[in-house]
């Protein structure tokens, strides 16, 4: 079972000016900017039942730990690395180094009616 998903950027742009990164061309509603200090732990073993989860490690490093019906899997990202976590998928993110994220999800979160899909075991 692949808990923890691979993906790469649509495409990636190098000239001398710099680094342009299209992580997607589309399919995702909600985009959040995350910085967390080295040490935290964002996540706390939550998972979502209607949202995929994108990640993008602008800088920094994390370990994710990731786990679904008694499998875990835990794998070191570092900057430049790109996953998905799919509905169901309980996860944790342990911060290594300072760390920038660009998060993406498939939905919103916050539901119309004000409860939010994000769920704790």
């Amino acid at each position: 079972m692949e808990l923890i998903k691979i993906l790469t950027p649509d495409f990636l742009y190098p000239d001398e000016r710099g680094l342009l990164v299209q992580l997607c061309g589309g399919g995702y509603e909600q985009v959040n900017a995350v910085f967390t200090k080295k040490g935290s732990i964002r996540g706390n073993f939550h998972y979502h039942k209607n949202t995929k989860e994108a990640y993008f490690v602008l800088s920094g490093k994390i370990l994710l730990t990731a786990e679904k019906n008694g499998v875990t899997e835990k794998r070191v990202f570092e900057t430049g690395e790109m996953f998905l976590i799919e509905e169901f998928v309980k996860h944790s993110l342990d911060f290594i180094e300072d760390t920038y994220l660009v998060v993406l999800y498939s939905k919103c979160v916050e539901n119309a009616d004000g409860t939010k899909d994000i769920h704790t075991c």
